[in-house]
């Protein structure tokens, strides 16, 4: 789609966020306060926009939105909320749209959240490989409890991506009249249409987080997610986007198209015997084990479970050490119940990943190999800021 128009009708037309006049209080950011005279001001539209002041002509991005379900599209039934709403639906709920991006809206399933695994992950990521050269950008609606793993795989099964792709939700259903679905989906839109964004992640109550560093904090505020231990890429204020870390652009996507599953996560708890390892190596390829403090392993009278760690990996498996504290990370070089660990187990250590990052690029590795060096080596290659 391509228009001709004048910049005044357009400025007009779009209801530009920065022109808005802002009574009795002072903007938080205001299109006045940062650029003077008037190809300053042209040159905010082109950014903003796509609009070329030289030829007169706006060139509004093609977004396609890929609805998966989640409490945004979701409808009271006999048996609670459940999804039924359709991406036209969610569509039609913000007619504001039309004035960010051109809009196609397609529906792939539609799950509560707390179905989707490592199947639909693949399932969204082939179809935006199947559509990658038809639009400029992604949106994906999605439901918020599993959202974070699915931002995670995403970022390990598109690499790369000079296109953006951003998953959002809401909290409540787009048709209740105070639900954070609406300024959600906007935002993402408006995301996915901004010239300086690329690659996996989510937006959600004005946050844009980068994929492999998301987490759920809250299960009912509209704030549900944080950045773990890395800066927000951007906010965004009255539908305008101040970014905060401009990452590196890339030409050209590669896509991956398989993940391994038997990934098992064991939290420790005080008391923790050791046999859980062998049963766990017959059904599992490889386990992360969530580890009191900075990643510590008790010793007990009988020798377990280091020794059910040794017999874990000896075995050919895969063993990552992660904590379950939420920030900081793990340092196994720190207190001994950590560096006997690390010295007498072959064990790849997580430091600051979140466990969403640690599951799904294990799945990632192992459905490339099974060989656990070459695993470790994959797994320690940072990819899109989940290692730093």
């Amino acid at each position: 789609m391509k228009t001709r128009i004048m910049a005044g009708f357009f400025v007009a037309r779009m209801r530009v966020p920065f022109l808005r006049p802002h009574a009795r209080r002072k903007p938080a950011f205001c299109f006045a306060r940062v650029v003077k005279g008037p190809r300053a001001w042209y040159n905010q539209l082109e950014r903003e926009f796509s609009f070329s002041v030289q030829e007169g002509t706006f060139f509004m991005k093609h977004i396609l939105l890929i609805a998966t379900g989640g409490t945004i599209a979701s409808k009271p039934t006999q048996n609670g909320l459940a999804p039924g709403i359709t991406s036209e639906e969610l569509v039609a709920c913000v007619p504001e749209a039309a004035g960010i991006c051109r809009v196609t809206a397609e529906q792939i399933f539609n799950l509560d959240s707390t179905n989707v695994h490592e199947k639909h992950w693949i399932a969204i990521a082939e179809h935006i490989r199947k559509n990658y050269e038809q639009y400029d950008g992604f949106v994906i609606t999605h439901g918020t409890d599993t959202m974070a793993y699915t931002a995670a795989a995403l970022s390990y099964l598109i690499q790369h991506s000079p296109k953006p792709v951003a998953i959002t939700g809401s909290q409540k259903s787009i048709y209740e009249q105070d639900s954070d679905a609406r300024r959600n989906l906007l935002d993402a839109l408006r995301y996915a249409a901004f010239d300086g964004a690329h690659g996996v992640c989510i937006v959600f109550d004005g946050k844009v987080i980068i994929g492999t560093r998301a987490r759920k904090m809250r299960t009912r505020s509209f704030n549900a997610f944080s950045s773990i231990d890395y800066p927000e890429l951007a906010v965004i204020r009255e539908g305008r986007i101040i970014p905060y870390i401009e990452l590196p652009g890339t030409e050209a996507p590669t896509f991956y198209s398989a993940l391994n599953p038997r990934v098992f996560v064991l939290r420790l708890i005080p008391g923790q015997g050791g046999e859980i390892f062998d049963h766990l190596a017959a059904h599992y390829d490889a386990v992360v084990v969530e580890g009191f403090g900075m990643g510590g392993i008790p010793f007990y009278e009988d020798g377990e479970p280091l020794a059910a760690l040794k017999r874990f990996t000896e075995s050919g498996h895969t063993l990552v050490m992660t904590t379950q504290v939420p920030h900081e990370g793990s340092d196994l070089g720190v207190y001994s119940v950590g560096v006997q660990v690390k010295n007498q187990v072959r064990v790849i250590e997580a430091h600051t990943m979140t466990i969403e990052a640690i599951v799904t690029k294990l799945m990632w590795a192992l459905a490339q190999t099974k060989d656990p060096e070459q695993v470790r080596s994959l797994f320690c290659r940072p990819i899109a800021k989940d290692l730093l």
